[in-house]
């Protein structure tokens, strides 16, 4: 499947009216570079993470893994980024990604660029880097009790919240142009405007801070 940096395609509209104060939030959905997936960044058990919440060729699997026992796992909710911490002082996030392309985790920060762009950069043993930049479908995440404790909480149930992007009971929900944007993408690649995923601090990997 073509994860890759998983790349995306700058999408019109629906998050300008973002205040000033949620311009350093990485949490949401994102589309990648190339739009061929969107990316769920949110806060679990203190770092961040991200997984593929939607593609737009369902059914792709993690088939250049080099574990054997991984080449057939779906990549539609596999974490990419993995365990990113703040670094003091910045806007900016470190720890890894994972390329589907190769199989390989790199070492990766993610910026936030405003309120609607996230910039992703990886690199190969300190050089060799590269990067791109994701676009918000997705509004930020509020910190849930299941986002705070993910670690050792049980598998998601698989149960689709009211709006793509917002996890557990306790998140606001989004104004309606901005569920009508991060809805939207769902629609050729799934049934209906179903989210699959739900909240990713609850995937297996992530809750058990394991790739």
């Amino acid at each position: 499947m073509r994860l890759a940096l998983y790349t995306g395609l700058i999408l019109v509209g629906g998050y300008t009216c973002l205040t000033p104060a949620l311009a350093a939030d990485p949490t949401g959905d994102w589309r990648v570079a190339d739009g061929v997936a969107n990316i769920r960044v949110a806060q679990c058990n203190g770092s961040m993470w991200g997984a593929v919440s939607w593609e737009k060729q369902p059914g792709g699997r993690d088939e250049n893994n080099p574990d054997a026992s991984k080449k057939t796992r779906p990549t539609l909710g596999m974490a990419t980024l993995i365990d990113m911490k703040k670094k003091p002082g910045a806007d900016q996030w470190e720890g890894q990604v994972y390329n589907a392309k190769d199989g390989q985790l790199y070492s990766a920060t993610i910026t936030p660029a405003g309120a609607d762009q996230l910039e992703i950069k990886g690199c190969v043993m300190g050089f060799l880097c590269g990067g791109e930049t994701w676009t918000r479908v997705g509004p930020p995440i509020p910190l849930s009790t299941a986002n705070a404790m993910a670690k050792g909480a049980p598998k998601s149930t698989g149960a689709a919240p009211k709006a793509q992007g917002t996890m557990g009971a306790t998140a606001a929900p989004a104004p309606a142009a901005a569920q009508k944007s991060a809805t939207a993408p769902a629609k050729p690649g799934q049934k209906g405007a179903a989210d699959p995923v739900g909240d990713i601090c609850l995937l297996p990997d992530i809750a058990g801070f394991a790739h």
